[in-house]
């Protein structure tokens, strides 16, 4: 490990002074990850990344992450914090002990230092068609109308901001490449269950496929990190459900896919 990085004095007097070791990745000076360690003065009200914006500000420029709104609504700092996936917005450093570690998010694949490849969760949501499909078109100079009802069904799977902790959460994400992931699964049954959606069963052959909804084991890991308490788990069951239901159906005497 790295020397300490020590704090400038005008950091803050009489903070607490935290180390956190940063899991770094410079792939332009180094083949594998190195872990760097920084004292840091940190203010009661700090999350991790007010603590990692002053090891950035004051510290080591080159450090590098994904950050934006600081409010828990763009989903970009996720990160493993003390081994955990984390928005480190949301974390607060009172809550931490006097040395924590800091690595990118798990099952993923590192750019630089912190900043993780995307493409997992942004090619399951193409590929299970993550977007309505109008089941058929609204009348003319109108909208689609909803009751209520019809919009509880599916309004808690919208609230995923897309941060990708249940990525880094997820065992099977890490034991296969292939699977689609919980939250695309997720954001394909907010679709199946929209009144104005008429395609699910389009969604069915890559959910139902073997890199869909049967990959998961229900460990349910997914719903316990989610910042925004959507349930991955429990909607990629209800899709299970659906496409047994459908399996049955087209066996059936007289049974269609349909």
């Amino acid at each position: 490990m790295n020397a300490v990085s020590q704090a400038s004095p005008s950091a803050g007097q009489g903070a607490r002074i935290v180390t956190i070791d940063v899991l770094r990745y410079r792939p332009e000076q180094e083949s594998t990850p190195s872990w760097q360690s920084y004292a840091v003065p940190c203010c009661e009200e700090w999350t991790v990344l007010d603590a990692l914006n002053h090891i950035k500000d004051h510290l080591d420029g080159s450090l590098s992450y994904r950050w934006s709104c600081h409010m828990a609504v763009c989903g970009s700092c996720g990160m493993m914090v003390n081994g955990n996936p984390t928005l480190s917005c949301k974390a607060f450093m009172r809550d931490l002990p006097d040395r924590i570690s800091i690595a990118p998010l798990a099952n993923l694949g590192v750019i630089r230092d912190l900043v993780v490849q995307q493409n997992r969760l942004l090619d399951g949501l193409l590929a299970v068609k993550s977007w309505l499909i109008p089941r058929e078109l609204p009348p003319r100079d109108d909208q689609y109308r909803q009751t209520p009802a019809q919009l509880a069904k599916y309004r808690p799977l919208t609230m995923c901001i897309n941060c990708m902790l249940c990525y880094a959460a997820c065992p099977q994400v890490a034991l296969n490449e292939g699977y689609v992931g919980p939250a695309a699964l997720a954001l394909a049954q907010r679709y199946n269950l929209d009144s104005r959606d008429g395609g699910a069963l389009e969604r069915m052959q890559t959910t139902a496929s073997d890199d869909g909804v049967w990959e998961c084991t229900f460990i349910g890991e997914c719903s316990e990190v989610c910042p925004k308490h959507v349930d991955p788990a429990g909607a990629i069951q209800q899709m299970k459900l659906a496409s047994s239901l459908q399996w049955l159906a087209q066996r059936a005497p007289g049974g269609s896919s349909s």
